[in-house]
């Protein structure tokens, strides 16, 4: 079920706080109304309160704590994804418990998240954070998450067992911002074990969250998933996810006859604002697969992929992007598409078996 808003640039955008703490509450409405288009219209010490005011004053976003008495973050969401679905930003601690809870609260259907600023030199960083993130959820098209069926939440037990093989001919990168992880656990758990491709992944997202997130999609996956390390080798049936605060680099050993792939991790400058970029690690696919790489990008705020993206198709990749219509945000897919980089606009149910057509089909080329 998709819930979709459409604001207007200039439109005042109303929020409701949803946090236990008395201190964060009042540092959250100061670093929200800094942003003249932001009004704080009430604030809620729990989240039974949480809830009543989100009914009762209809706001355009909500920001909300994931620990709190009475009713945790992911209770009121939800709740209010089943009486009143709007734009949630979570704001998260950088535990590994916060990342995790974080993860499942972005399947649930929050937009995106803002880590706690863990001392008070982060606040003025943060509070420009929280302010762009929640201008961009107030525009965001909702996707309401579906009951999983237990056939799909058991998949994982049906992995199939490493091969061990180190050679792969075929690579998917897949590019993300906001909404990404929910749409990623619409895509890597309907690929099969036996997918004849390596996947990268390259999610805009902090350090410490990458982890969690390669962690929730390989219980859901029959696709081995994880974090990348600097040295790991492409393998096919593996995903490779980019760790938060790295550019994800490909390179392969000089003279090497057999084609075996090694990714290293580039603590670089960021780009276009993010790290880990898709940009980067396009620009080295593209000349090593050619014909037989496929970009994926998929919906996020910005243009991170659409230089890589058309450089790749150059080469000889395969490039789609998520349509307008399932994307929350349509920036990155926009971009990509509008810069000529994409061949074809594909909805989000769709992507899964375009990969796997794709894969299968150079298989045999």
């Amino acid at each position: 079920m998709r819930a979709m808003t459409s604001r207007d640039p200039s439109d005042e955008i109303r929020v409701l706080i949803v946090d236990d703490s008395l201190y964060m509450r009042r540092t959250l409405r100061k670093m929200l109304e800094s942003h003249p288009r932001i009004t704080v219209i009430d604030e809620a010490r729990d989240g039974v309160e949480g809830v009543a005011k989100c009914i009762s004053l209809n706001p355009d976003v909500m920001v909300l704590d994931i620990e709190m008495p009475k009713m945790d973050g992911l209770s009121v969401l939800r709740e209010i994804m089943t009486k009143r679905p709007l734009p949630v930003v979570m704001f998260s601690s950088l535990t590994q418990r916060g990342s995790k809870i974080t993860m499942e609260a972005l399947s649930m259907g929050a937009v995106d998240f803002v880590p706690k600023p863990v001392s008070r030199s982060l606040v003025p960083q943060v509070a420009q954070e929280l302010c762009e993130k929640v201008i961009q959820a107030s525009g965001a098209k909702l996707r309401v998450q579906r009951i999983r069926r237990r056939h799909e939440t058991e998949r994982a037990k049906k992995r199939k067992s490493s091969n061990g093989k180190a050679s792969v001919d075929t690579l998917v990168v897949i590019g993300s911002s906001t909404g990404g992880p929910q749409a990623l656990e619409e895509i890597i758990p309907n690929l099969p074990p036996d997918l004849p491709a390596a996947i990268i992944v390259c999610q805009h997202m902090p350090r410490g969250f990458t982890a969690s997130l390669a962690q929730r999609l390989d219980m859901l996956s029959a696709l081995k998933v994880r974090e990348a390390a600097d040295g790991d080798i492409l393998e096919p049936g593996l995903v490779l996810v980019a760790p938060g605060g790295y550019h994800l680099r490909i390179d392969k050993p000089p003279g090497d006859k057999h084609d075996v792939y090694h990714v290293y991790l580039d603590e670089g400058n960021a780009v276009h604002g993010v790290k880990p970029s898709v940009d980067v690690t396009l620009f080295d696919a593209g000349p090593l697969f050619k014909h037989k790489l496929m970009v994926v990008i998929l919906t996020g705020m910005g243009f991170d992929g659409a230089k890589g993206a058309w450089a790749a198709r150059k080469a000889g990749a395969k490039v789609i992007c998520q349509d307008r219509e399932t994307s929350v945000i349509w920036g990155m897919p926009k971009a990509c598409y509008e810069a000529g980089g994409c061949e074809t606009l594909v909805p989000l149910d769709d992507i899964a078996g375009t990969i796997v057509d794709f894969c299968n089909n150079r298989r045999h080329s």
